[in-house]
């Protein structure tokens, strides 16, 4: 019997992997998709991202990224990171690394669906595989979470993510936010030529539509499209618990509030290390308390940010507000780190 089964070969569910491989305890990762993985995703991480990657082994080649900048027409705000860059890195690149470290550690990666998971007081069967724990790190949609009663219903109008990547050369060594009335778009330089663009919003509509609604972005975007478009949600997924018996939620599948700030993958890697460190000290018990402490800011400042640009009058005062006030847009960036 293994120690720990892992649902799901994204970069949560090999981070829950490399952790438990460093920490001694066999892991074997059930993924049915190829690697490298792609997925609609921001491909900014913030500098306790490039940290947690460090903890794990893993230099991973990208953009180096000084900061954050909002924009809105001519209205700008920018704060750079305080102690550490932060990195802009394609997903196929960050998944690459992440697949290549697990292993080279002697983690087992099976192909295949996870599927219907059984449990009793002391072991958990799912794949054809017992072990003595399940993580489940399988997505924002997670499968796993739906099949153990641990989510909540969704809200109306949720938000959703498109990503598509442009030839360019990077004119930034910043994370830019560009604001309009519909909702943002992303701009994180991933290569000596190509810049990712991702964009939120509650419309549903074309990337192109979505595009347009930024003109001080588009002349910026003149090289050809380097990719399809990708994308993701609603974002919003809320979950009663990260905890049923032997089995722990991390990353997207431990319930989702938004991308706005860019946290996404800091988090994922923080609560797959969270989680392993729980079991191997036997205490799995301790959990749901480490990822509340791990996400609460986060949480936090998502929500206010999310509440402000709910509404199209207030949402317009991000920016100038943020522009007025550069000590307080540069705690919430530091805080965010």
């Amino acid at each position: 019997m293994i120690d720990v089964l892992v649902a799901g070969g994204g970069p949560a569910g090999l981070a829950a992997a490399i952790h438990a491989a460093l920490a001694g305890l066999e892991a074997v990762v059930v993924e049915p998709r190829t690697a490298p993985v792609d997925k609609a995703c921001g491909e900014g991480l913030m500098p306790s991202g490039v940290t947690a990657l460090r903890a794990l082994g893993i230099e991973a080649d990208g953009r180096e990224l000084r900061g954050i900048r909002y924009v809105a027409g001519a209205t700008r705000a920018e704060a750079s990171f305080r102690d550490h860059s932060g990195l802009g890195i394609r997903r196929t690149t960050l998944h690459s690394a992440l697949h290549q470290r697990a292993l080279g550690l002697g983690v087992r990666i099976l192909p295949g669906k996870v599927g219907e998971v059984r449990q009793n007081a002391d072991t958990v069967t799912a794949a054809g595989t017992t072990a003595r724990w399940l993580i489940a790190a399988d997505g924002l949609h997670s499968p796993v979470r739906r099949s153990l009663g641990l989510e909540l219903p969704g809200r109306p109008h949720g938000r959703y993510g498109l990503r598509r990547h442009y030839h360019v050369e990077p004119w930034t060594d910043f994370v830019e936010v560009h604001w309009s009335r519909h909702g943002e778009a992303y701009v994180t330089p991933v290569g000596d030529d190509l810049v990712g663009v991702a964009i939120l919003t509650r419309s549903r509509r074309g990337y192109d539509e979505h595009l347009a609604d930024f003109p001080t972005l588009t002349p910026s975007l003149r090289g050809p499209a380097a990719t399809e478009v990708r994308g993701a949600g609603p974002l919003l997924q809320r979950v009663r618990r990260r905890t049923a018996g032997r089995v722990l939620l991390v990353g997207d599948a431990a319930g989702y509030l938004d991308a706005l700030t860019g946290e996404g993958i800091a988090l994922a890697l923080a609560t797959a290390g969270a989680a392993v460190r729980c079991l191997a000290a036997g205490r799995p018990d301790t959990y749901e308390r480490a990822w509340a402490r791990l996400t609460r800011r986060h949480r936090l400042l998502t929500g206010a940010l999310l509440a402000v640009g709910r509404r199209p009058g207030t949402a317009r005062l991000i920016v100038p507000a943020a522009s007025r006030m550069p000590p307080v847009f540069s705690a919430t960036v530091h805080a965010l780190q």
